[in-house]
C-alpha cells in the first residue's frame, strides 16, 4: 500500500484509467471529519464516511457500477458510483463532497481509494471503468 492516509503519508492513487495521479488522506480533526483529495493544485474535500458507505452499496448491490464521473455543474448518468454520491437516498441525503463548487468527481476519485484499501475490484480502461465490492 502506498502511503498510510494522513497529512503526512498520502495515499497515492490513479484514476481508474491510469492517466492522473493524486493523493488522499483522512482529515479526522475536520468538521465534519473529512477524505482530503489533492489533484494537482486543487482540494477536494469529501465525508470520511464515505469510504463506509460507498463499500456498503457496492456490496448490497453485488455487481458491477459504473463509476460515471462527472464535474459538480454537469448531471451524472444516472445508476453510477457518481449518482449515488449525490443521491438524496445515499447515508447522507445528498452530496459526499463538502466544498461547493469541488463537489462532484466522487466516480473519479473514490474508487481507486477503496482499491487501494483492498475493498473493491476496480477496471482500468481508459473509459467507462467499473467497480465492485470484494
Amino acid at each position: 500500500m502506498s502511503g498510510s492516509g494522513t497529512h503526512d503519508d498520502p495515499w497515492r492513487l490513479k484514476t481508474a484509467p491510469g492517466t492522473s495521479e493524486y493523493t488522499m488522506y483522512r482529515d479526522e480533526q475536520a468538521d465534519p471529519p473529512a477524505l482530503v483529495c489533492e489533484v494537482g493544485s486543487t482540494t477536494l474535500r469529501y465525508h470520511l464516511s464515505a469510504i463506509d458507505d460507498l463499500h456498503a452499496m457496492l456490496a448490497a448491490d453485488g455487481g458491477w457500477v459504473e463509476l460515471g464521473a462527472a464535474d459538480e455543474k454537469k448531471d451524472p448518468k444516472p445508476d453510477t458510483v457518481e449518482a449515488w454520491g449525490r443521491s438524496p437516498d445515499n447515508p447522507l441525503g445528498g452530496w459526499y463532497g463538502l466544498r461547493k463548487g469541488y463537489r462532484g468527481r466522487f466516480g473519479m476519485y473514490l474508487p481507486p481509494l477503496l482499491e487501494e484499501l483492498g475493498l473493491v475490484e476496480l477496471e482500468h480502461n481508459p473509459r467507462n471503468n467499473r467497480v465492485r465490492a470484494v
